[in-house]
């Protein structure tokens, strides 16, 4: 094949998903000249599912994404159209923040913001090849035989690649939204050794707003104070619009229960594995036949458009079972299709074969991110992408990887999982993976993260040294409510008006605070005199004084945690020559070369009594020594 030269770049992004876009952005953001490819650049952060942000354990990943520096944040407070904070009558772990989104301004807005990035390119081109020698990335060829030198490439293809789109038996080669799909890079990322696979994901139909019974369907509203995403953000003022509540019935139950043969996904045509938490309706049918109703919500798709997304009704059953079954729902009677549903295959790789920086094992400069790495979810994209770019652009400027644990970020529960223990279909997280959930809530993912992204040159100077304001003025607040009391002739009127016991002595207001009933703003009432405060800090000062408890029992145990990743495994060691490992042990170790002790732990396969092994080797070669 005759290429010609089209120029170098330090970092090239294959994909301008959800996962390429913070990629790119981060590379660029730390200096390096970088690329990023779409097939079509109307695809920039396409939502071709459901039009929102955030989510349980999601809303955790968009706010680390953006206390590093990323952008999924910023963009979804600029475009959004409903906000409501989920598990509110929960813990604050588990506290999520969810967003829909204006789709099509979403897309426009993220990709003005890459046009407008310094040391950064957007081009429409398709990858179909990348240049390897010597295990080492040395550019990519596009479809017109364009070749562009490079030093890491980041892959980020999404669903596109080998793309097949299944509405009942028809099927065709096709990437998500009727986009065409990258077959030829499939097949060269084959021939370089790396080992793909098939996973399915799928989309409900969308249909016009004007046939919808709303009469029918419970209205679901907004939270009427509008928490941000972003840090950047103190407040958001925004129009907000409604979503529907309804719910399926056993006449929508026998329509697709007489079809099963006819959904691809019964019929054997689909090959790949499908997302275990957001299942298609037939295999919600199948696998729970004594379900009476399952629950759709109808979520607008932008203020310019009339289509409606039905969320929690995916399939891969032929158009004319699907105009049935969606005709029997409550509020759905009469509505107009204008998209059928369709399940979509595609290829990925064992994220197994992946270093904690999403580097491939076998040839440098080749990382991975989003559903490529089998993962679902714009948001799970979104943390790998920012860390795949992070990483790509730290090893071009020759400096030590950057890899969150488990105890620092979702983010790193994230990584840890995909490339430790593997998965058989497409990841999700949920708050219920991560056992520091306390430690690593939505309201501190700054306290957490800021410095770090900071230290490594991504997050702003601007928004660093508002991150110190904000941390002063959080540590000042906490020191006066230690030193400020009060009595009972102070407070003992307003904790009875509240249904709290009154006092017998002075207490702090600290102390005051730690009652369940006693909330910060409430308690204006008897501190007239305190500063005025953002709800970020806020919130942060009222988590840290009611779980104060909680929390430093949860960093005990983080503190363990740590020495086990503090014993760090040579990169090199030969696992056949340690006695006593199991021959499992041994394989899976020497395939993972995991980095701690901690991460080998965490290895399917792996004993409690190997890692015991582990330690007594390395302690004998700390002797040694």
């Amino acid at each position: 094949m005759d290429t010609y030269y089209m120029g170098e770049y330090d970092v090239i992004v294959i994909g301008a998903g959800h996962a390429g876009c913070e990629a790119a952005l981060a590379s660029a953001r730390m200096g390096c000249r970088t690329l990023i490819l779409s097939m079509n650049l109307e695809a920039v952060a396409m939502m071709p599912c459901n039009p929102s942000v955030g989510g349980t354990g999601k809303g955790h990943l968009v706010r680390e994404i953006d206390a590093l520096g990323g952008e999924m944040g910023i963009n979804i407070d600029k475009t959004c159209m409903q906000s409501r904070m989920l598990n509110t009558s929960k813990g604050p772990a588990v506290h999520s923040l969810r967003a829909q989104a204006d789709k099509h301004q979403y897309h426009m807005e993220m990709k003005k913001t890459l046009e407008e990035q310094d040391n950064l390119d957007m081009k429409q081109q398709e990858a179909v090849d990348i240049d390897v020698k010597d295990g080492q990335v040395q550019g990519i060829v596009t479809r017109t035989n364009a070749y562009y030198k490079c030093k890491a490439v980041v892959i980020a293809t999404g669903t596109f690649l080998k793309g097949r789109i299944f509405i009942g038996s028809s099927n065709f080669p096709s990437g998500p939204n009727g986009l065409a799909p990258s077959c030829d890079l499939s097949e060269n990322l084959k021939r370089l050794g790396l080992p793909l696979r098939r996973f399915k994901t799928g989309t409900p139909a969308r249909a016009l707003s004007e046939t919808f019974r709303y009469d029918e369907m419970k209205r679901q509203d907004g939270d009427e104070e509008i928490v941000p995403f972003s840090f950047m953000n103190d407040s958001l003022e925004v129009d907000q619009v409604p979503c529907w509540l309804t719910y399926t019935n056993e006449r929508t139950h026998k329509i697709i229960r007489d079809n099963f043969s006819r959904s691809a996904l019964f019929g054997g045509e689909i090959e790949g594995v499908g997302p275990r938490y957001c299942p298609s309706i037939e295999d919600k049918i199948n696998r729970f036949p004594d379900r009476k109703r399952h629950q759709l919500f109808v979520e607008p798709e932008g203020r310019q458009t009339h289509e409606m997304y039905i969320q929690g009704m995916s399939t891969s059953l032929p158009e004319d079972v699907q105009e049935k079954f969606y005709h029997t729902i409550e509020g759905l009677e009469d509505i107009t299709i204008t998209r059928p549903a369709y399940a979509i295959e595609y290829d990925c790789i064992d994220p197994l074969e992946l270093k904690l920086n999403l580097e491939y094992r076998k040839i440098r400069g080749m990382f991975c991110a989003g559903q490529f790495n089998g993962s679902s979810g714009y948001e799970e994209a979104a943390a790998q992408g920012l860390m795949a770019g992070i990483n790509a652009a730290l090893e071009v400027s020759g400096k030590d990887p950057f890899v969150l644990d488990r105890s620092e970020a979702y983010i790193g529960v994230l990584i840890d999982d995909l490339v430790t223990k593997g998965t058989n279909e497409p990841y999700r997280i949920m708050t219920s993976r991560a056992e520091y959930r306390l430690v690593l809530r939505q309201d501190n993912a700054d306290e957490r993260l800021t410095e770090k992204g900071y230290a490594i040159g991504l997050v702003s100077e601007e928004r660093y040294q508002k991150f110190l304001r904000s941390k002063e003025m959080a540590r000042k607040e906490l020191e006066r409510l230690k030193e400020t009391t009060v009595g009972p002739h102070d407070a003992d009127e307003f904790l009875i008006s509240i249904g709290s016991s009154p006092l017998n002595n002075r207490v702090s207001l600290y102390d005051l605070l730690k009652r369940p009933e006693v909330h910060y703003k409430e308690m204006a009432a008897i501190d007239p005199e305190r500063p005025k405060l953002t709800q970020h800090v806020i919130d942060v000062i009222e988590v840290n004084i009611k779980y104060e408890g909680y929390i430093r029992m949860q960093e005990r145990k983080i503190q363990k945690f740590k020495k086990l990743e503090s014993r760090k495994l040579p990169e090199d060691l030969d696992y056949e020559k340690i006695d006593n490992l199991r021959i499992e042990a041994r394989q899976k170790l020497s395939r993972l070369r995991p980095i701690s002790v901690g991460q080998a732990s965490r290895i399917s396969g792996v004993s409690p009594a190997d890692i015991n092994v582990l330690l007594i080797w390395l302690e004998k070669k700390r002797r040694m020594k």
